[in-house]
């Protein structure tokens, strides 16, 4: 590539462009069976999932190309992969697909609101980094465990999926989860096994199926509110962070409120949640997407790109529901163990803090769940127990809370 005396891409469009459809396709490969299994976990007929992350990536599109056009910075959103995650955990809600579509609105108010009033996303700050981070890694533990749980099970179909994501991440980490992809599309493609689902042409075609919410305290209490919290905390807050890092400040409000009204919008047709990108963002803001007053372009590239990755996410939808058992499951556990490490980093990052760390990965990850509150929920709240009891029996200076992005400009 070819460079300025400063060592950045020179200016032009295909850099930018490019970077933008880098970032887009492997956020998308490499989440997108997450969505998948976390929509099936909470009740959606394979139909309904596919509406859920056709949905979910179009209002991921349509933000990135909005916010990154308007304010002319590499402003890329994404879905929430861990709340897609926590999805995952939570079993045997009273109120059905019908209720969990009531959540989805109920956590798509509250991100909105975070972007109207502040106050919501200072109080969300002021969650120790560390418990926010357990309570993650307590999440993703039991995902990433399930691919080896399954092997057994299924290994001529789970085997090549590991294998390739092990010999692709040893050669490029960046494609290693789209190259597992790839093979389990092969898997599907030579396998005659798999559960009965519609293979007609007619089934590739994009359709979004509209559900009535309904909204039920149980519902409310086990996903929107853990949904919320796992977004802003691991998503929403480090994606304006990372885009700190790379020299850019964040129009809070806009890009909240946008992206909260994406996920509005598509939480009648199944979508859980839009936000921020975090580590995906770095592929669009970085050095790499050309100098710094052209990287927007990567921003509108990416959402173009996600734009035609949700009219034919039906496809993919399709190939993946029809694969093998344990598939599914494997491509979501490699997809996740970045991000479980990740959370395990700064679950640790000080030893004064590992009991209340340990306590609420433990809870996080036992799947405890009682009175519609789930694991994530007890989590936390078990975390800020033995937190608060070491600070009161045992106090010492410590590290101040982690503060919300501040308003600026025309934000404020």
């Amino acid at each position: 590539m070819e460079r300025s005396v400063d060592g950045t891409p020179r200016s032009g469009l295909s850099t930018p462009l490019t970077a933008g459809v880098v970032c887009a396709v492997v956020g998308f490969a490499a989440t997108f069976a997450v969505v998948l299994g976390g929509l099936q976990a909470v009740g959606a007929t394979p139909g309904q999932a596919t509406s859920g992350l056709i949905m979910v990536t179009l209002m991921v599109g349509a933000a990135s190309l909005l916010l990154s056009w308007h304010h002319r910075i590499p402003l890329v959103a994404a879905w929430s992969t861990p709340g897609a995650a926590l999805l995952m955990s939570v079993h045997g809600l009273p109120g059905g697909w019908p209720g969990v579509v009531g959540a989805f609105l109920v956590c798509g108010l509250l991100l909105t609101l975070t972007g109207l009033w502040p106050l919501l996303a200072s109080l969300v700050g002021r969650i120790p980094p560390h418990i926010a981070q357990a309570v993650l890694a307590g999440v993703l533990l039991p995902l990433c465990v399930a691919p080896f749980k399954e092997l057994t099970s299924s290994p001529l179909a789970i085997l090549p999926v590991l294998a390739a994501w092990l010999l692709i991440g040893w050669w490029r980490p960046r494609w290693a989860v789209p190259g597992a992809l790839a093979v389990a599309v092969a898997v599907v493609a030579v396998s005659a096994s798999g559960p009965t689902v519609n293979l007609s042409g007619s089934a590739f075609i994009p359709r979004l199926e509209f559900v009535a919410p309904v909204f039920d305290l149980q519902a409310i209490a086990g996903i929107a509110l853990p949904l919320y919290f796992i977004t802003m905390a691991s998503q929403n807050i480090p994606g304006a962070a990372i885009m700190g890092s790379f020299g850019y400040q964040v129009p809070w409000r806009s890009a909240i409120v946008t992206t909260g009204a994406g996920s509005l919008i598509a939480a009648p047709f199944g979508g859980h949640a839009v936000n921020l990108a975090a580590i995906s963002a770095a592929l669009a803001a970085g050095p790499e997407a050309g100098p710094s007053n052209r990287r927007w372009i990567a921003g509108v590239s990416a959402g173009v790109t996600y734009l035609l990755l949700g009219l034919g996410a039906a496809s993919l939808s399709v190939i993946m529901l029809a694969a093998p058992a344990g598939v599914l499951a494997a491509l979501s556990g490699v997809a996740l163990i970045g991000t479980l490490a990740s959370a395990i980093a700064g679950a640790v990052a000080d030893r004064a803090h590992w009991d209340s760390s340990s306590v609420t990965f433990i809870v996080a990850a036992s799947g405890f769940s009682a009175w519609g509150f789930s694991s994530a929920c007890w989590a936390l709240a078990a975390g800020l127990l033995v937190q608060f009891l070491r600070k009161r029996h045992h106090p010492s200076p410590g590290a101040t809370p982690r503060e919300a992005p501040v308003l600026t400009g025309s934000d404020k």
